[in-house]
């Protein structure tokens, strides 16, 4: 029986395990657990373009225009008119949608949400799928992918060698390398620097997408939904000036919102106009009474945060990597979906396409282990993650400058971390620097307008290729 090891139990490594599993696959899932994935703590919901009067056009339209003109558009095609199958999919696990939202961006009310804590459910439905089908589990951090010659051979846990036919990477994205992010702090992209260290490119690391309304308060950085802007809150000044159209994507309220600041003006989220605040999202009303704000009456402080890596390793349109039985799915990955700007909601429909993708890719390829060389192991510790979060924070943050970014490359080298997180970093720094534009979520004050001879994806390799 062919084995399969998926590496992150979020929401595409476990619809691909069930997936897998279906198909008589031996699968093992190695992670934290689902409640320590980004999807578990995704709020508003999924983008299905299935209700009548929408279309897989308007949608693919919508994605296209949020990316600013650099999507893969056979890739925005092959997911969005996949919304169907991925529906049914939920559906058939016994997920109960309970509302349609408009969410920035969006053409129509196609954002599916349950209680605006769609992430909690989704992974409960998904995890008890995946105990139900067989799927193995095995709970860890998986410190390095096992690679030598161009060919995956597994991962190494707890320094042991897991041994797989094939390996599917599905971590996650790499957001928490910044200093201020609502993710889940496991998300440093350790395997993604690693993967391309090995051999297998990436893919638009410039591309960070920053959420225009985070919070932060006694219990750290949360995330304020963009279905709360959706639901009719307004952005506003200190002295009750609105200053940007709410529903506009994520690139621009985040800028406008960081422009605000940086005239010394504090920007808050004015929900007091909502109806039943409490019952249309129930986990921001609980997080914001316990930081002493009523929503009914007080004005949110809000505050840009990292949220979404849109770059990530570089897969084909099948999720195969440069390296051999080596494939990536969910946002771990980049394939030109998301252009140079993550439409909202369009993360957990392509984490769902991609893992029943990616079960059908190793179906067909039924990759097999064969004689396992002896393949070291390399790792040692992270180092100073908090340095080099800082840097990517200051110096690759939602206003780049040449300038800055090259002052970050300077300090990156002075910095004792990890290489695999040394190396995603000058990714992005790199990336950043060779982009001479703005395009989407990435934003240069030297350069602050599109350029036709940049409408094409970056790669990196340990050097920047534009």
């Amino acid at each position: 029986m062919t084995k399969i090891g998926i590496i992150g139990d979020g929401a595409a490594g476990l619809t691909a395990a069930i997936a897998l599993a279906k198909r008589g696959f031996d699968v093992t899932v190695i992670g934290k657990g689902f409640k320590n994935t980004n999807s578990y703590l995704a709020q508003a919901g999924i983008a299905f373009s299935i209700l009548e009067g929408d279309s897989p056009r308007a949608h693919f339209l919508d994605t296209v225009r949020a990316g600013k003109y650099l999507n893969d558009e056979e890739v925005v095609w092959s997911v969005v008119s996949k919304a169907p199958e991925a529906y049914d999919f939920l559906i058939l696990l016994g997920l109960e949608f309970e509302a349609n939202e408009t969410e920035g961006g969006h053409s129509f009310h196609r954002v599916f949400t349950i209680r605006n804590e769609t992430g909690k459910h989704l992974m409960r439905s998904l995890y008890i799928a995946a105990r139900e089908h067989g799927v193995n589990f095995v709970e860890g951090l998986a410190e390095e992918l096992a690679v030598r010659d161009g060919i995956a051979y597994g991962v190494f846990l707890d320094g042991e060698l897991l041994k797989f036919d094939a390996t599917l990477l599905a971590t996650g994205g790499f957001a928490s390398l910044f200093k201020y992010t609502a993710g889940s702090p496991l998300n440093l992209g350790t395997l993604i620097g690693d993967a391309v260290m090995k051999g297998a490119p990436a893919r638009e690391l410039e591309f960070v997408q920053f959420h225009p309304t985070g919070f932060i308060g006694k219990e750290g950085v949360r995330l304020i939904s963009e279905a709360v802007r959706g639901a009719g809150a307004r952005l506003v000044t200190d002295d009750g000036e609105r200053f940007v159209n709410e529903l506009s994507t994520r690139d621009i309220v985040a800028r406008a919102i960081y422009r605000q600041m940086q005239a010394g003006k504090r920007v808050y989220l004015d929900a007091t106009g909502i109806e039943d605040f409490k019952r249309n999202f129930p986990q921001i009303y609980a997080f914001l009474i316990r930081e002493g704000i009523d929503p009914s009456k007080d004005l949110i402080p809000v505050f840009p945060i990292a949220h979404y890596t849109i770059g990530g390793v570089a897969v084909d349109p099948w999720y195969r990597t440069g390296i051999k039985n080596l494939y990536v799915a969910g946002e771990a990955m980049s394939n030109g979906f998301h252009g140079a700007n993550r439409l909202a909601s369009n993360s957990l429909l392509e984490c769902i396409v991609s893992g029943l993708e990616v079960a059908r890719t190793l179906s067909r390829d039924r990759p097999r282990l064969g004689e396992v060389p002896e393949v070291p192991y390399t790792f040692d510790s992270l180092g100073d993650v908090e340095a080099l979060r800082e840097i990517l924070w200051e110096h690759a943050g939602i206003v780049r400058t040449a300038e800055g970014l090259r002052f970050g490359l300077e300090k990156l080298n002075g910095i004792e971390v990890d290489g695999r997180l040394k190396l995603l970093a000058r990714g992005v720094l790199e990336c950043a620097l060779a982009r001479e534009e703005s395009r989407g979520s990435h934003y240069r004050e030297d350069f602050p307008v599109m350029r036709k001879e940049f409408e094409r994806p970056s790669f990196f390799d340990g050097r920047c290729r534009l």
